[in-house]
């Protein structure tokens, strides 16, 4: 199924110069938009909206503080969680295990498992969806984007980019239970104190 999968998506490649180009955007550059768009919008994320006209009025650092932290470190550990999970498994990427495969673009060796740009960008939309459902839902349809667009390029399985998707997942889960614990606002009020 793996492999049946990967290739109907990948045989959509080498056929229009446009479409191999989406792909290769979806792949790679995505990824850095999503990151800047989640930042701009964590800068004036404003008591549960986005709020870029009363921003300096309402500018509370320790609750975005918080909500910036739980974002960040959810989406870094599991980029951190994926990458030591690639060092103890080696598993093959599609154009090293079959020879007819020639990716739109050249990345890894025997690294596929999991992906890791499908494990952050899943980290990321749904520590998203934890705080704003409708930004969570567009940063999850981004996360869709970026890993069918790697398995259409020929550098990833399915089941790279499926298990990315639950580790991501997972470690926000537990980062928002880590950051409901009262601890996490005693510390950033002492780190606010001193800022």
């Amino acid at each position: 199924m793996n492999n049946t999968i990967f290739f109907s998506l990948y045989n959509l490649t080498h056929r229009s110069a446009i479409f191999d180009w989406i792909v290769l955007f979806f792949a790679n550059p995505f990824i850095y938009i999503l990151i800047l768009i989640a930042i701009i919008f964590l800068v004036f994320y404003t008591n549960g909206v986005f709020d870029s006209k009363n921003f300096s009025q309402q500018y509370n650092l320790g609750p975005r503080l918080k909500v910036i932290f739980f974002i960040g470190s959810s989406a870094v550990f599991a980029w951190i969680i994926t990458s030591i999970l690639k060092a103890i498994i080696v598993y093959p990427r599609p154009f090293i295990v079959f020879e007819n495969i020639k990716p739109l673009f050249l990345h890894g060796g025997m690294d596929s498992f999991p992906s890791g740009h499908a494990t952050f960008t899943a980290a990321l939309a749904m520590s998203l969806f934890l705080i704003n459902k409708k930004v969570g839902i567009y940063f999850a349809i981004g996360a869709l984007f970026v890993g069918s667009s790697r398995i259409v390029a020929g550098v990833h399985f399915p089941i790279d980019i499926l298990f990315g998707y639950i580790i991501g997942i997972l470690v926000s889960f537990i980062f928002s239970l880590i950051f409901k614990a009262k601890f996490i606002d005693r510390l950033l009020a002492i780190f606010t104190k001193t800022l």
